[in-house]
Formats: structure tokens, sequence, C-alpha cells
């Protein structure tokens, strides 16, 4: 059998939650358990290891929320600088043989270990796996070894969607016919229609 490549999984979960009020979203109960572990538990499900979550914000609180879960913690005390911040200390603290890591939203319990696992079926060496419904791309994506060092280098309140144009001819689209990769929870309004 050929070889599986080794691929991490990388959870975001230390943002503060600004347009959610004083509310922590990723400790907000989902079907009877927080948000944060819906993420945590699809990457657990997958191939995907190490799994790793970066926590910043409450990160307490986040811990908590996955006790007993065979995560891995990766504090970012920068979390206030944006989300770049925390994806750089996820792709810093990824064991050096990794060849390509799911970046996860931890605000987005909709998705699944089989969606993860079709990605990481997708995955060659040096591509960018994309997840899509319809005509549009989602989260999370798989990204190579080789993006990690232009990752390394982002700023601000974004992640690496801005570096899928400069990689374009890298990109692997996968649909997953399911809307489950553009439901984040950013507001109120979002997490109502998601509890019912």
């Amino acid at each position: 059998m050929p070889r599986l490549p080794q691929l991490a999984a990388v959870i975001l979960a230390a943002g503060r939650s600004t347009r959610m009020g004083a509310l922590n979203k990723l400790t907000v109960e989902v079907g009877g358990q927080a948000m944060v572990r819906h993420a945590a538990e699809a990457a657990l499900a997958s191939r995907a290891r190490p799994v790793l979550v970066v926590v910043g914000h409450q990160a307490q609180a986040v811990r908590a929320a996955l006790a007993g879960l065979d995560v891995t913690f990766v504090d970012n005390p920068t979390y206030a600088l944006g989300l770049s911040s925390s994806l750089k200390r996820g792709i810093r603290a990824l064991p050096a043989q990794c060849e390509g890591a799911l970046i996860l939203l931890g605000d987005m319990p909709g998705i699944t270990a089989s969606h993860l696992e079709r990605l990481m079926a997708a995955f060659t060496p040096g591509a960018i796996v994309v997840p899509t419904h319809g005509d549009r791309r989602g989260n999370p994506v798989l990204w190579p070894a080789v993006c990690f060092a232009p990752m390394l280098r982002l700023r601000g309140d974004a992640g690496a969607k801005r570096l899928l144009a400069r990689y374009q001819t890298r990109v692997r689209e996968v649909d997953l016919a399911s809307a489950a990769i553009f439901a984040d929870v950013d507001t109120p309004e979002a997490l109502r229609r998601l509890t019912g």
C-alpha cells in the first residue's frame, strides 16, 4: 500500500468573539456540547494527527470545553492581534515531518470527520485542497507544508485565504456538497439560527 502523507489539524480557537458581545461563542452549547468541541471531535475522528488547538481569549474556558480529548493546546498570548497570529502559532507548533495541515475554525460545528477525510483523500504534495459547494469556496482548507513559510508572514485579522490567489495553480477544489463549509458563527443572529 502507498504511504499516506502525514497531515495534521490546527483548530483556531483563540479569538475574542467581538461581534458576539460578552459571549464566548466557542463555549456555547450546540447540540448538547460546546461549539469548539464539535470541531475537535471531527478532527480526532479523522486520520489527521496531531490535532492542535490554538487558545488565547478565555483560554481556560476553551480548555475546559475540550476536557478529556486527545488534543494539544498551543497558547497564543498575542491573540488580540488577530486571526493571523493564531494561525502562525499553530503552524509553528506542527511537527517537522508534517506534510500538510487542515486549518479548522472553532466556530464551524457542522464540519464532520467525513468532510475532513474527503479533503485529505484529495491531497498530493504541494496541493492546497479547498472545499466547495456550488460555485463558492469555504473552510476548512488543507494547506501543504510548502505554504507554511508564506503563512508565517501573514499579518492582521485574516487567515490564509489571501494566499489562494498567489498560489492558484496549486489549488485543488473538492465539492463537499454541504453548506457546512460556509456556516461559521460570528453574530448572535447566526447563533440563534444554529441553535433554533
